[in-house]
């Protein structure tokens, strides 16, 4: 298959996940996905900090999930930074954050300047980070919300400072997390969110802390009509609403994973 043909493909599911009918409207819409991805982003040629990955028993989610962890280069094991968590998409886990450069973008903000923070990211299936329902014994926010954080703070981190960033459903789970626990995330970076017209994000969008959120979508995304949606109905506006050339891709999320890491590390860094 060629990598238009990919593109094709990955546009059209996104588009069948945010529940646009598959009919000439899709087509026309995985088309533009196609034609306007705008430039690639590119994984910085940055050293890795000191990066961990650990399978850990999780009583929220009740399984084994792993455990991802980097410091920038140059900070040691990272003890006394605060933390942003990782959310990712449906088709990814913390097994592909090594190659998704997590790591090398942390310590290339850091370079350019940004105040120093680490990353953490758990497996939380393919829910949407909001888990199977009541009795399911799977709670992938519960351990967003205790027991990331309390196996951050064993590895010295600071967990009274923490801030979430994530893509695609990883995006919609971190919004989530910042409406149900108000206060507890100091910034949510949201990469094309996975969010619906009528789902809990959306309908609950006043519940988001504006200067604490910012939104990236390509304007060619699928999901990009909901996300505006989300945007305008944020009390006056998120702190970033950035729409650019891109679809659901990772070429587009690679682009603006800097903007987005400066945006978390600024307000970390907070006082």
């Amino acid at each position: 298959m060629t990598r238009r043909a990919v593109l094709g493909a990955c546009g059209l599911a996104a588009l069948a996940v945010a529940g646009v009918a598959v009919g000439d409207e899709v087509v026309g819409r995985a088309h533009r996905a196609m034609l306007d991805e705008g430039p690639p982003g590119v994984i910085p040629d940055a050293p890795e900090g000191q990066v961990r990955r650990e399978q850990l028993r999780s009583i929220a989610r009740g399984r084994e999930v792993g455990l991802w962890t980097a410091v920038p280069y140059g900070h040691g094991d990272g003890a006394g930074l605060p933390v942003c968590l990782v959310l990712h998409g449906a088709s990814a886990t913390t097994a592909d954050y090594d190659r998704f450069g997590f790591a090398r973008f942390l310590t290339a903000a850091v370079q350019d300047g940004v105040p120093p923070f680490v990353l953490a990211g758990a497996d939380g299936g393919r829910s949407r980070w909001e888990g199977d329902g009541p009795g399911s014994g799977d709670d992938p926010q519960r351990m967003l919300a205790e027991e990331i954080p309390a196996w951050c703070a064993e590895r010295g981190f600071d967990v009274s400072r923490l801030a979430a960033y994530g893509w695609s459903m990883g995006g919609y789970g971190a919004l989530r997390a910042a409406q149900l626990r108000p206060g507890t995330l100091r910034a949510v970076a949201a990469l094309s969110p996975a969010v619906a017209e009528g789902d809990a994000v959306v309908e609950q969008a006043a519940e988001l802390d504006p200067s604490r959120t910012a939104l990236w979508c390509g304007r060619s995304d699928g999901f990009f009509p909901e996300v505006q949606a989300l945007a305008e109905a944020i009390p006056h506006g998120p702190a970033i609403a950035a729409w650019d050339l891109g679809g659901h891709t990772r070429a587009y999320w690679d682009r603006v994973t800097p903007a987005a890491f400066g945006f978390v590390g600024q307000l970390l860094d907070r006082a």
